[in-house]
């Protein structure tokens, strides 16, 4: 069993008693043991969970990054090649004596 913020509530022993109740105690021990584990097996898979649905999201957030950085590579290289052709442009405008 889980408390209230998901984690396993596990109860204080007490000290003393008889041998029968020492006997019931480890039973119990066993039993307890078998649902704490199923309560952590249960939170490994909650916890599998997260990490694959994050994983996920870096993934995607990753292939957008590509593409953004291709993009911006693009732009950088069409303002180059605009640049240089006006400068190329300049420079046949202002080589060419006046009429």
């Amino acid at each position: 069993m889980s408390g209230p913020n998901g984690e396993p509530h596990v109860p204080v022993g007490g000290a003393g008693g008889n041998g029968d109740e020492e006997e019931e105690e480890e039973e119990d021990g066993d039993s307890f043991g078998e649902e704490e584990y199923a309560a952590i097996n249960s939170m490994m898979d909650q916890i599998n969970s997260c990490l694959d649905h994050l994983e996920e999201k870096n993934d995607y957030l990753h292939a957008c990054l590509k593409e953004l950085l291709e993009s911006n590579r693009q732009t950088r290289l069409e303002f180059q090649q605009q640049s240089e052709q006006q400068n190329m442009e300049a420079d046949v405008q202002g080589s060419q004596p006046p009429v």
